[in-house]
């Protein structure tokens, strides 16, 4: 089993990514598991995911390489005991320390056939700059742990500032490969970026044939046994885990107010009018956090079930319009509306107010009954910054 971690800053193109990352594997005849992680108590990406055919494991309520080690260590080895893929795609939380992910991993013995790809990250270089001014500490420590650094959504960049991001970039990291890649096109870069990150024999690999087995690479420490998907972990490895947790919460260290929320739709919505509802409450949120953080980087995602298919919008900086796309799901059984926010420099219980607020507001404009969803857990985290 290969394990690949892609990460990056809240909207740099992750899931986009592995979604297109895992479409290349299936094509090549490699059974794919991925883990999505998300920060707050509802998760988004794991749906979008499964709607593309794979196998997700949603690790929700926190942040993987800081509150849920445990939770991370034990999805991975129930997945390789129970499932067994080929690849298993790690997507952390935007603001996640990637690299305590990887080492994470490699406290585990996976056995003869387990190999890690070199750690991803992906940069949005559309709001590079901006990125380096509201969170340059958590961003450049994202940069300065990668093993190879994606430059994401070239297709939004003026030719001009390509080669710029890109020098800047590598003054950062020096030791890493630097790739261009525009995540929503399968086209010759995308391919460059998969014969950086996979093995030889996974690129050349067709769909008739038998699975061939991959040369392990040597790992730092192998104390963790998959036996029956126990886990056995050693005294000193539980110490320097739980050292790396107390030194490093990336999610603290982000400065970043997270929020997600869930609501049941009671009344049937057509897909014209959840259009409409669906712009009208971003541009309200984005609007509102504006007035709190002017200069926001972060992350809201939003999705809208209508009566057919699900409206999707995202917006992941002050600076740009609410972006809307349609995910083809059929007929929806339980329609629901889901949000996710993730803000730079504000506090939790403003953002909480203003999506809520603005959510149950414009369904009762439209004489549409919802009702808030009670979260599973408690989120583990304080985000008053």
């Amino acid at each position: 089993m290969l394990t690949l971690v892609v990460g990056g800053f809240l909207g740099s193109g992750k899931t986009t990514t592995i979604i297109n990352t895992g479409k290349y594997l299936v094509d090549k005849g490699h059974k794919v598991a991925i883990i999505v992680n998300e920060i707050g108590e509802i998760g988004i990406d794991g749906d979008i995911i499964n709607k593309f055919g794979f196998d997700t494991k949603e690790i929700t309520n926190g942040c993987i390489c800081c509150s849920l080690k445990m939770g991370l260590r034990s999805t991975v080895i129930t997945l390789f005991n129970s499932y067994n893929p080929d690849v298993l795609i790690i997507e952390p939380t935007g603001i996640a320390f990637p690299n305590l992910i990887k080492r994470e991993i490699e406290l585990m013995d996976l056995g003869e056939g387990a190999e890690i790809a070199p750690l991803v990250t992906l940069i949005d270089g559309s709001r590079f700059k901006h990125l380096l001014k509201e969170m340059k500490h958590f961003s450049t420590r994202q940069i300065e742990d990668a093993e190879i650094l994606a430059i994401n959504k070239i297709d939004l960049m003026d030719n001009i500032q390509i080669p710029i991001v890109e020098e800047s970039v590598q003054q950062l990291n020096k030791k890493a490969k630097v790739i261009r890649i525009s995540a929503n096109n399968s086209d010759e870069k995308f391919y460059s970026f998969m014969d950086m990150i996979l093995p030889e024999e996974m690129l050349n690999r067709s769909p008739d044939t038998k699975v061939q087995e991959m040369k392990p690479k040597e790992m730092g420490r192998t104390s963790l046994t998959p036996a029956n998907g126990i886990s056995l972990v050693s005294k000193k490895d539980m110490e320097l885990i739980r050292d790396e947790q107390e030194i490093e919460n990336s999610i603290d260290a982000s400065g970043v107010a997270t929020y997600a929320t869930e609501y049941k739709i009671k009344d049937r919505v057509d897909i014209d009018k959840a259009k409409l509802i669906s712009r009208e409450i971003m541009t309200n949120i984005k609007t509102e956090v504006m007035e709190h953080s002017p200069e926001f980087i972060g992350h809201i995602k939003m999705f809208l079930d209508s009566d057919a298919d699900t409206v999707k919008m995202n917006v992941t900086a002050y600076f740009e319009d609410p972006q809307l796309e349609l995910i083809e799901t059929g007929k929806n059984e339980t329609p629901k509306l889901k949000i996710l926010s993730a803000i730079s420099n504000m506090k939790k219980d403003e953002l909480v107010k203003i999506v809520d607020t603005f959510a149950t507001d414009v369904f009762k404009r439209y004489g549409i009954e919802i009702e808030k969803l009670d979260a599973h857990h408690e989120h583990g985290h304080s985000h008053h910054h």
